[in-house]
């Protein structure tokens, strides 16, 4: 399932900033969870990812060492989802978390939680020398529940990087059926001026303090959607801090920057969508991109338009409610458009998942949104075709074409990554964000039901 951000529903307050520290380079491996393959008839699962996407957006000094890091990604539920590692405290403690580009706030189970965390490990703050309590209370609410608890702060590690004093969110209530063994959180990777609790983001910590080799990160994301029989955990890609894995793509990177002045979300023009061939968008848009959606999400007009073109398809009801149908004979195709670059969606992508024996629902989701949410939330149904790379300076996302290493991986069965938080770690300060009000955008929705981040990915 995909779950709505993990977004503290109060205005929280600052807290003293962190400090950092920088590793020799390390992969973090991905992982993904549960899911039959193409979701056979499993209604239920659509409309929670719905609801999840709904809700999420809707209604440094030149004398520190700088690296790059990396973390094996784990696949969840068929693509629904992926997660990484981090440690959090004195002595540190491995915990999973979904990565959100989507949000900015970091959050985990407390081992004060009495409801809804009874299978998923949790953080004990008693048992962390550099812990300390914020007291600072918070809400957070989902497409699928809420989760609420305290804010505080204690040093976390990530593929070798470590940052002292980040705050993060500590929850104690949580609705049943919103975290699921092994997930016990998430780890925002949007801007500091959507985060929640008034915190600087781990990453962007990192990159302001010259921690990183580069001033990026980056995805690679696996494909198990179309494999019978893969299991609810595979192995996930990779996600990197500091750098690009060349071996993962080929060709340039080509870059988009964020509007000026509008570093919030991973903002950028979406300038055109295709199907099979024919133009549906030729005007610039906002599109937010979110490695915590599973779905890609536009106004309804737009996605009536893509499946106009498709013979025989039908609106959505009921639990498919904001989804449409099609015969899953047909191959469909579809292309999107950033600034000038046109980039293709593998059809066993845009197949989301079967409702009969004969008609399948697309992975493109209507959304009306309002205000200043995007008009597009391009998740992992797009991310799976692409590298994609997140730039601190200038504030840009960047797509390149998948290696033919890349591309092996996919379906690619194996032993799942262990924690990958590294070593010799690099230290830095985390600094308090001034602001910490909450942004209208991003209660919209999390694209299916899962979810974190943008944080909507079907994690569990």
């Amino acid at each position: 399932m995909i779950w709505a951000p993990l977004l503290p529903l109060l205005a929280l307050g600052a807290s003293a900033a962190p400090s950092i520290a920088a590793p020799k380079p390390v992969t973090i491996p991905l992982t993904r969870r549960q899911g039959l393959s193409k979701r056979a008839h499993d209604s239920s699962w659509a409309k929670s990812q719905a609801d999840s996407m709904n809700n999420k957006w809707g209604g440094g000094s030149s004398n520190t060492k700088r690296a790059s890091g990396i973390n094996d990604l784990i696949n969840v539920g068929t693509d629904s989802s992926y997660y990484g590692s981090i440690a959090v405290g004195t002595p540190p403690v491995a915990f999973n978390v979904i990565l959100d580009t989507g949000s900015s706030d970091l959050w985990l189970a407390s081992s004060t939680c009495y409801t809804g965390c009874q299978k998923v490990p949790t953080f004990n703050a008693a048992n962390s020398s550099s812990f300390q309590n914020l007291t600072t209370t918070f809400s957070i609410r989902y497409g699928s529940g809420q989760a609420a608890g305290e804010l505080g702060s204690d040093t976390v590690q990530m593929a070798g990087f470590q940052v002292t004093g980040q705050t993060f969110a500590l929850a104690d209530q949580v609705s049943s059926g919103l975290l699921s063994n092994p997930v016990s959180g998430l780890l925002g990777l949007g801007w500091s001026t959507i985060a929640s609790s008034g915190a600087t983001p781990l990453w962007e910590t990192l990159a302001k303090n010259g921690q990183w080799t580069d001033p990026v990160m980056s995805f690679f994301l696996t494909r198990f959607i179309d494999v019978n029989g893969a299991n609810s955990q595979e192995p996930g890609g990779e996600f990197m801090m500091g750098g690009t894995n060349t071996n993962l793509y080929s060709g340039d990177i080509d870059y988009v920057n964020i509007p000026s002045g509008q570093e919030s979300y991973w903002l950028i023009p979406l300038t055109g969508v295709g199907v099979n061939g024919a133009s549906i968008l030729n005007t610039s848009v906002n599109a937010a991109i979110d490695t915590g959606t599973t779905l890609v999400g536009g106004p309804s007009a737009a996605i009536a338009a893509i499946f106009a073109q498709i013979p025989n398809s039908q609106v959505g009801t009921g639990d498919y409610e904001g989804y449409y149908l099609y015969p899953c004979s047909t191959s469909v195709t579809i292309t999107m458009t950033f600034s000038s670059r046109t980039w293709s969606i593998d059809p066993a992508d845009f197949m989301l998942m079967r409702a009969t024996n004969s008609m399948c629902v697309g992975a493109f989701f209507a959304l009306n949104l309002s205000g200043s949410a995007p008009s597009w939330i391009v998740g992992d149904t797009f991310l799976k075709n692409v590298y994609s790379v997140y730039r601190y300076n200038p504030p840009s996302v960047g797509f390149a074409n998948l290696s033919s290493n890349a591309l092996a991986q996919n379906a690619l069965g194996g032993s799942l990554p262990s924690a990958t938080i590294g070593t010799s770690p690099v230290t830095a300060t985390s600094v308090a964000n001034s602001a910490a009000g909450i942004p209208d955008a991003k209660q919209v929705a999390t694209m299916m039901g899962v979810g974190a981040g943008v944080l909507g990915a079907m994690l569990f």
